[in-house]
């Protein structure tokens, strides 16, 4: 009996929550995805020690950087998106096709592929009041992405060094439901 898994990319830029991205995984294996990481360079860094960890833990390398040309992709294809937590410079970046990091490069293409995709940004309530985000979070809503963000999803917080109180993962998590 073959048992078919969907597949989620689970992408991550550098901001406090990813550093419990190993229970995330679990939580959606749990769920019945089949896992694949992407990080920003940044959060590679920051999870640097658990690189190799979290590759057995998914059964796929965890990737930062994009393949070179000519060699074949290490990941099935994905069968929906969630990238969180998504920083103040990954949302911009990723609404204005800025895609020289891996993880927005994958999310500008899946909206071109038709993937469905969500995101819970995590940013402070002071970089949020740039009015480039807000129009930046209209321009991915208007592509097609479920942004949860506000009273659906993540509320930034005070401007600091503290990392949010909580992050909603398990909101990010129901938000992407395997085929």
């Amino acid at each position: 009996m073959v048992v078919m898994t969907s597949t989620l990319y689970l992408l991550c830029s550098a901001a406090p929550p990813v550093f419990d991205v190993a229970h995330v995984i679990e939580d959606a294996q749990a769920r019945g995805w089949d896992v694949c990481l992407g990080l920003s360079p940044t959060a590679a860094h920051w999870v640097a020690g658990s690189l190799d960890g979290l590759a057995a833990l998914t059964g796929h390398p965890v990737r930062w950087q994009y393949k070179m040309p000519g060699e074949p992709d290490v990941w099935p294809a994905a069968d929906a998106i969630l990238f969180a937590p998504a920083t103040f410079t990954s949302v911009n970046a990723w609404a204005l096709g800025l895609t020289d990091r891996f993880v927005v490069g994958v999310a500008a293409e899946a909206l071109g592929k038709g993937t469905p995709v969500v995101t819970m940004p995590c940013t402070n309530a002071a970089l949020a009041a740039h009015p480039q985000f807000d129009q930046s979070l209209a321009v991915l809503r208007g592509a097609g992405v479920n942004v949860l963000y506000g009273d659906h999803g993540f509320t930034p917080g005070p401007a600091g060094p503290d990392a949010p109180e909580s992050f909603p993962w398990n909101t990010a998590l129901a938000a992407v439901t395997p085929a």
